[in-house]
């Protein structure tokens, strides 16, 4: 949620006149994130995220805006997308496309537990049914496609072992692409970015009762790919130790089982979950890799350390048996 367009305060409030929301009364930048501009906008009433796409076209957001919709009108805790007259959910802005979502009730939990995982298990597992009637589809833009395009693109930055490595896993994963298994895999649209600062939770409860999960955000690298590769991004960040990679058990434990409750894995699944928790350590290695030595000039960017998906990855191949 870095700035790279300036937007003014006039500029917004035209916007929010033009889709008929309440008046605006304070606009505010958003400092973390990588992708896109977000401010938060504030008004008389509720309170909005917009967002100015920077790589992101016209064309291509209908899929992500429409997919949020739905998912909001099949119960799913997602930012419903703000429509104009006419119901389109993309709006320009700065000679941008934009939008303007609702904004979740909550705060991110950094330091999840047991019982935070299996609340976003559960959640993730609805999203993923509640998705299966999603008119719409576009192939998850930051897959397989695209590490063969980006690896040769960052190689020349690394050292010759991390070169080594990122060569030889994305061999890998070329070849899980063959695996009859792979292709059996159910697939639909999945978030594809669900890490702790893209979920909120609700206050705690005073009686000590489990937490309330707000709702999921940032849906803007979904696309139609398979659910287990969203599954192992979620336990890629919420059931490991961040400093070393490592998993942690309990955690895990919680997520599959509570997510198994509403939609139980199939067996290509389960067979295949190692493969996709090195895919998924790999993805979020080679974005992060680019962004740091190929960056955006942009007011606010902060980019990620690479280095803690290389450990994942690290992880990831020398553990498999971990992962169930």
């Amino acid at each position: 949620m870095a700035v790279y367009t300036e937007v003014s305060f006039e500029e917004a409030s035209a916007l929010f006149e033009h889709l008929g929301l309440e008046r605006l009364t304070a606009l505010e930048g958003c400092s973390g994130g990588i992708e896109n501009t977000n401010y938060f906008a504030h008004t008389e009433g509720p309170s909005y995220v917009l967002t100015l796409f920077e790589r992101l076209t016209h064309q291509q957001l209908p899929y992500y805006l429409r997919l949020m919709a739905h998912l909001a009108s099949h119960g799913v805790a997602v930012p419903k997308p703000t429509p104009d007259a006419q119901g389109e959910v993309v709006h320009t802005l700065c000679g941008k496309p934009a939008s303007v979502v609702s904004l979740l009730a909550g705060k991110s939990e950094l330091a999840p537990s047991a019982a935070h995982c299996a609340q976003v298990g559960a959640a993730l597992a609805r999203m993923h049914l509640a998705g299966r009637s999603f008119n719409m589809r576009q192939d998850n833009l930051r897959a397989l496609p695209w590490w063969n395009e980006t690896v040769p693109v960052v190689v020349p930055h690394l050292e010759a072992a991390q070169a080594a490595l990122l060569q030889s896993e994305l061999a890998y994963q070329n070849h899980v692409a063959t695996l009859a298994g792979y292709a059996a895999l159910p697939r639909g649209p999945i978030h594809a970015d669900l890490f702790r600062d893209n979920v909120m939770f609700l206050p705690s409860a005073p009686d000590g009762d489990a937490p309330a999960l707000g709702g999921f955000f940032d849906f803007y690298f979904a696309g139609n790919d398979a659910w287990v590769f969203d599954i192992a991004v979620c336990l890629n960040d919420w059931c490991v130790d961040l400093d070393s990679g490592a998993s942690i058990a309990e955690r895990e434990h919680a997520f599959l089982e509570a997510y198994g409750r509403v939609r139980p894995l199939e067996a290509a699944e389960r067979k295949l979950l190692p493969a996709m928790l090195r895919a998924a350590a790999l993805r979020f290695w080679l974005s992060r890799l680019w962004d740091w030595y190929l960056p955006r000039e942009a007011s606010m960017l902060k980019p990620h350390d690479p280095t803690r998906f290389e450990r994942l990855l690290r992880q990831r191949i020398a553990h498999p048996e971990n992962s169930l």
